[in-house]
């Protein structure tokens, strides 16, 4: 059986919700904001329901990795659910981006599901890798308002 984790970070986002789902939903434009990724090597533009986009990935360290990505669910201005293969030994990897208006500001949830297998090991790995997500989920919603400042 293989063990399941969940990693959420949250940050306010200085830029109205509709702005920062422009960039949060285009998927060619992930390697200027998603701390893990050093490029998006396959893309569709704007997320579509059922659509695939591939990037290159930091892992651990000097380790990279590439993934591809599938677009599961769409929920314009509110939720975005994306799930991802190539992370070996995490499996079912999920991204979802939850967004919340606030005036002149969005309140962005980052969470990230994932399985380990085999389970024996699962929380030795968990314990390896959630500081590290926690940290590049923190920094690429920092990036996402530095991107967003600077476009204006």
């Amino acid at each position: 059986m293989p063990a399941h984790f969940e990693i959420s970070e949250r940050a306010l986002i200085p830029a109205p919700v509709e702005r920062v789902w422009e960039v949060v939903s285009n998927t060619a434009r992930y390697a200027e904001w998603v701390a893990a990724v050093l490029e998006v090597t396959d893309h569709h533009g704007p997320a579509e329901l059922g659509k695939t986009y591939s990037e290159r990935n930091r892992t651990l360290g000097p380790l990279t990795t590439r993934s591809t990505w599938t677009v599961h669910e769409i929920k314009p201005l509110r939720r975005r659910v994306d799930t991802g293969t190539g992370f070996e030994p995490l499996r079912k990897m999920t991204n979802i981006f939850e967004f919340r208006p606030l005036d002149t500001e969005t309140e962005m949830t980052y969470t990230v599901h994932y399985q380990i297998t085999p389970a024996p090991l699962a929380h030795l790995l968990h314990r390896i890798v959630q500081p590290s997500t926690r940290q590049g989920m923190q920094t690429s919603m920092s990036n996402l308002t530095d991107l967003l400042i600077a476009e204006g």
